[in-house]
Formats: C-alpha cells, sequence, structure tokens
C-alpha cells in the first residue's frame, strides 16, 4: 500500500469511527448508579439475576430490587438500626441470610423467606472472643459462616437448612492461626464459595498476621488445609477478597485499608484450587476489596479509589472506573456493585 493510499484508509477509519460510533478492540465496561434514596454503606451484596439483588450494610440497612434497580424497598429487620450488616446472601427474591458483624452479640445471622417483610434471628454470637466476618453457601440448603479465631483457631458455623439454624464446627480440623491473624469483614467475599460446583469446596482468605494465607475446604467445612499468599500482609493488610469460577481457578485482591491508594502486588491467581498462589503480573496498583468472576477469562475487583478489569484470568489487571466500590458480585452475565454513600451500580458496556 502506497503512502497516500495509507493516509486515504486512515482518514476513512477516523471518518468511520466518528460517525458510527465504531472503535476496535473489545467493548468498554462502565458502572451505572441507580438511586438507592438512602446512604448507607454496602458492603454486603447479593444479586440473584439481572432484575433481582439485595444489598445490606450499615445502621441495620437492607434494601431490594426486583426491577433491576429502578426502584428499591427497605426490607431490613425490626430494631436493627444499631447493628452492621456485612454480608447477605440471596437464594431469589424471597429468600435471603444476612450478617452482621461485631464483637459478642453484634455478630448475628437473620433469614427471610418472604421478600423481607419479616426476618428471624438464627444465630446470636455469645463468645466475647469470636467475631463473625463472612458467610456463603455451597448450595440452597448448606452455607458456613467464619469467625475470627478464638484460641487460637479460626471458627465456623455451619448450617444444613438454608440458615434457619447454626452449630459450631469442630476445630480438629481447622490449623492453627499465625498471631494476629484473621479475616477482613470489608465485601462479604473472604469466605466464598460456588453453589455450581458441589463437593462442599469452600475458600477463606486472611491478612493481619506475618502472612496472607488462603484456606480450602473440599468437604463443607470438617476440615482445612492452608497455604501462603504473595499478597503482603499486615496490621490492616492481606487478602480482602476471593472468587473462584471452577474448582481450581481462583482470583484473590486485597492490600491495606489504611493505605488504599498504593497496594503493590495486592492480587494474585490460582489454577489448582488455592494449593498455591501466583502474584499477578500487573496488579491494581491500590487496595481492592471485592472480586468477582465475569465469565470466562474475565475478571472485575473494586475498592474505594476505583475498579479494575482483568481479562486473563487475574493475571493483569486495569482501571476503568475510579468511583468508590466495596463489593462486586456477577451472576449469569449481570455484575452489580456496592458501597459507601448508598452506591449500588450495575455494569453496562459501550463501544
Amino acid at each position: 500500500m502506497t503512502l497516500r493510499k495509507f493516509s486515504m484508509a486512515a482518514l476513512a477509519l477516523v471518518t468511520l469511527t466518528a460517525t458510527t460510533g465504531f472503535t476496535s478492540g473489545p467493548p468498554k465496561p462502565s458502572w451505572q448508579l441507580s438511586d438507592t434514596g438512602v446512604t448507607a454503606r454496602f458492603r454486603g451484596l447479593a444479586p440473584v439475576s439481572d432484575k433481582v439483588a439485595w444489598v445490606a450494610g450499615s445502621a441495620g440497612t437492607i434494601l431490594r430490587t426486583v426491577d433491576g434497580a429502578r426502584s428499591w424497598q427497605r426490607v431490613d429487620p425490626p430494631g436493627a438500626a444499631e447493628l452492621q450488616f456485612r454480608d447477605i446472601e440471596a437464594f431469589d427474591a424471597d429468600h435471603a441470610v444476612a450478617l452482621t458483624i461485631g464483637e459478642g452479640d453484634q455478630s448475628r445471622l437473620f433469614a427471610t423467606g418472604d421478600g423481607g417483610r419479616s426476618w428471624k434471628e438464627t444465630f446470636r454470637n455469645d463468645d466475647p472472643a469470636a467475631f463473625y466476618d463472612c458467610v456463603t453457601f455451597l448450595d440452597r440448603r448448606h452455607g458456613l459462616a467464619l469467625s475470627d479465631p478464638v484460641g487460637g483457631k479460626f471458627r465456623v458455623l455451619a448450617t444444613a437448612d438454608g440458615g434457619r439454624s447454626w452449630r459450631l464446627q469442630p476445630t480438629s480440623g481447622m490449623p492453627d492461626a499465625l498471631a494476629g491473624e484473621f479475616a477482613f469483614a470489608a465485601s462479604g467475599t473472604c469466605l466464598v464459595s460456588a453453589d455450581h460446583l458441589g463437593a462442599g469446596r469452600a475458600w477463606f482468605a486472611t491478612g493481619g498476621g506475618e502472612r496472607a494465607r488462603v484456606f480450602s475446604t473440599s468437604n463443607g467445612g470438617r476440615s482445612w488445609r492452608v497455604t501462603d499468599s504473595p499478597i503482603p500482609s499486615g496490621p490492616s493488610a492481606g487478602v480482602y477478597s476471593l472468587a473462584f469460577r471452577d474448582p481450581w481457578h481462583g482470583i484473590a485482591v486485597g492490600g491495606d485499608y489504611a493505605t488504599p491508594e498504593a497496594a503493590p502486588e495486592a492480587a494474585a491467581t490460582t489454577r489448582d484450587g488455592g494449593r498455591t498462589w501466583q502474584a499477578a503480573k500487573a496488579e491494581p496498583g491500590e487496595y481492592r476489596s471485592g472480586a468477582a468472576w465475569l465469565g470466562g477469562n474475565t475478571a472485575l475487583a473494586v475498592g474505594p479509589t476505583g475498579s479494575d478489569i482483568s481479562r486473563d484470568g487475574g493475571r493483569v489487571w486495569s482501571e476503568f472506573d475510579a468511583g468508590s466500590f466495596d463489593a462486586v458480585l456477577c451472576v449469569s452475565g449481570a455484575c452489580w456493585a456496592s458501597g459507601e454513600q448508598g452506591r449500588v451500580a450495575k455494569l453496562t458496556w459501550r463501544r
């Protein structure tokens, strides 16, 4: 091609882009905020579909939408204004389980089966040394809730009836905790599972101690194994969020909440179910509290300073939004994010 022909072709491409909006490369993600009408900080997020989602947060606030975030209903339990919801798990538009956090009896679990019109308190912690951080469900009936270490071991509750009752698991199958080690109640994803995987697989992540680690179970929480991650740990640093797309491929993100704008090496991946972890080649570079798989090799991470996307399974990340979010989750191709000042958004794509 001659130089003149090349220039004319380039001009034609520029004209086509300007007149049609067509650009080369993959579609670009962006967040579309919805008006929730409240200012609570929503660290608990539970999307069910493109239409149905629940959020739970500060000042005892729980909201639900059934029309794709066009409107929200306030559905929190009566008398919960002094409690801090940090996680919520939903099965459909009617059934959900929510966790409040804090020392002693501030850690509680609630369940609803009628869309939040009524709630039943199904667990109240009576151990002043326990502090529950996250809850997850392996399927509709079987779930786990995680507490920071008590007596040198992380504590786990289990349910076999969809959260209507809980029992404390023996700690004989739990490895010893490190000095100062704990989990982060930042986005409801310090403890995760995937209900389509079966086989009782779950994982939880830690920080605070000498090393940031990931615990895993393949038998519904009866026994656990632990491995180190390459993500730095410290008094307020470590792995804040996990996400698994199948029994082998997972991502971990974190950093230091106290220094959100600088988080070197704060992302990692696994290809063997969490037995080993490799540092990302290009991490977000800032503290990230939530992570989720969108589909295939595409994953998202969010934090108070922005959102990132990876198109290669978590090895390389790039920022696409500078807004503040704490949690992100995707279901059936629909991704939702939530955070401070009542912020809830859905992911959209543009050329």
